[in-house]
């Protein structure tokens, strides 16, 4: 599947996976990416129950839950080479890995606001007004935490990518502090908790993420011609 753009994009669904399987695929996309043997990819999927631990120095310490309660929730614990700091995946959240080139516009700082410009176009399509936090990525309803983004790059190729909460179990985040973030500076939400019984399914909302994706994707790399 390919964007309407002049700049071609392959669009793949693995489903339902394990984290640690998915970030095997991951690293091997984008070194095919970066030898010239794959094009620009957008990978979705939803993983099993799964904290992952980012790069920022501490993120373990933001683990509340202890094995034995993992263990009964049936979450695994996972480091990751990302950015950032602790997260959740899980059933019910939609998580897109864009696995692209950055070379014709080498700003990671503008990739994560085009992430950010993905994602508060796509819920909009529901009526929901998300906006940026000062000092922070991902996408905030008010003090409400609705999707979260952390990034690596290699080459300039980047992997991981975003995770928007449709209607995932937002108990689990309570076994972290999501994204180092205390309780007193925001909450975690979803699709669901903002919208009830409107709340698209997570097949819709991943067919509009590849739109927003797609029709912002040709532009982005536009500007960094100019």
């Amino acid at each position: 599947m390919s964007s309407t753009s002049s700049t071609p994009l392959r669009i793949l669904d693995w489903g339902r996976t394990v984290y640690a399987e998915a970030l095997a695929r991951q690293e091997a996309l984008q070194a095919e990416r970066i030898a010239g043997t794959a094009p620009d990819t957008v990978v979705f999927t939803e993983h099993e129950p799964v904290y992952t631990l980012g790069l920022r120095a501490g993120a373990d310490r933001h683990l509340l839950w202890d094995a034995a309660t993992l263990q009964r929730e049936r979450i695994a614990l996972h480091p990751t080479n990302r950015g950032g700091d602790i997260t959740y995946h899980g059933p019910g959240q939609l998580v897109v890995y864009p696995i692209v080139s950055l070379d014709r516009r080498r700003d990671l700082h503008a990739y994560l606001r085009f992430l950010e410009d993905v994602l508060i176009g796509t819920v909009a399509r529901y009526g929901i007004v998300a906006a940026r936090r000062e000092g922070l990525t991902g996408i905030w309803v008010a003090e409400r935490k609705l999707a979260a983004i952390g990034v690596a790059v290699r080459r300039w190729v980047t992997m991981h990518g975003l995770a928007l909460n449709v209607a995932p179990d937002l108990r689990h985040f309570g076994g972290i502090v999501p994204c180092g973030i205390a309780s007193a500076d925001g909450t975690v939400t979803s699709l669901a908790a903002e919208l009830g019984a409107r709340c698209p399914s997570v097949a819709q909302v991943a067919n509009d993420i590849r739109e927003e994706f797609c029709a912002r994707w040709t532009a982005f790399n536009r500007e960094g011609e100019t």
